[in-house]
């Protein structure tokens, strides 16, 4: 996969501080959007969007902290994109971390299912981007930071939507960094291993907390790094690929 190496930033890259920043997260209702949120605040960010498709499950954020605004978005519906882009007007950073994972694999997953997975974690990250990338430009720059994975990297037969879902999202987030550079909007992807959150919770392998990854994505985007791998997982399987990348699929391709 082309762009996936960077350790740090090039030369002249704008780093993007927290303190200070409104964001938008999305999937922030549990597990990694949670510990974003959280985290986020306590780096000092202004304001934050918690985006869930029920706002009731964001609400105990916004009643422990003033700074938290829940904000009712479902990735698959355009309309609530729009309307989520009309109210985060003074957003300067989108963490793209709603998702959705169904176990179907190429041949005899359910196609539903997988259409399922590209819809909420392509074509819903996307549509989101495009339409916060005026209002991150209108106030002066910002960083879209998008959750991907590390089957990326290596698909997981299992999980074919998601592998295929994540890894369209890998691409579209090598596009927009390449149109939006030189327009002040920093883009970063996220590539974890196995993080502890109901996603897989079934998984009998050693995870990473969700805040411990939340603080290393924020400390990615801090430092303008353009791929975070937030985890010891992360970053084992990113070498391993980097030495070896047939090897590596083949590894992944036997989960």
């Amino acid at each position: 996969m082309v762009g996936v190496t960077t350790a740090h930033p090039p030369i002249g890259r704008s780093r993007m501080p927290v303190n200070g920043t409104v964001a938008l997260v999305t999937g922030a209702n549990r597990g990694l959007g949670r510990a974003l949120v959280t985290a986020l605040l306590a780096r000092g960010a202004a304001k934050v969007y918690a985006a869930a498709r029920r706002v009731e499950t964001v609400a105990d954020l916004a009643a422990a902290d003033r700074r938290v605004h829940p904000l009712r978005l479902d990735l698959t519906d355009l309309e609530q994109i729009a309307r989520a882009a009309q109210t985060a007007t003074d957003a300067t950073m989108l963490i793209n971390n709603g998702g959705s994972l169904h176990f179907a694999d190429p041949l005899t997953g359910d196609l539903a299912a997988i259409d399922a997975d590209l819809r909420t974690n392509f074509v819903g990250p996307l549509a989101l981007s495009r339409a916060l990338v005026p209002v991150l430009e209108g106030n002066g720059g910002g960083a879209i930071v998008n959750t991907l994975s590390l089957v990326v990297l290596g698909a997981v037969p299992a999980m074919g939507g998601y592998s295929a879902s994540k890894a369209a999202a890998a691409s579209m987030t090598q596009a927009l960094r390449a149109q939006l550079a030189g327009r002040k909007v920093t883009v970063h992807g996220v590539f974890p291993g196995a993080v502890d959150t109901d996603m897989i919770r079934d998984f009998a392998i050693p995870k990473t907390s969700p805040a411990d990854v939340a603080a290393a994505i924020l400390d990615g985007v801090e430092a303008g790094e353009e791929s975070i791998f937030p985890d010891p997982m992360a970053r084992q399987g990113h070498r391993a690929w980097r030495e070896d990348p047939a090897a590596f699929e083949r590894q992944m391709g036997s989960m």
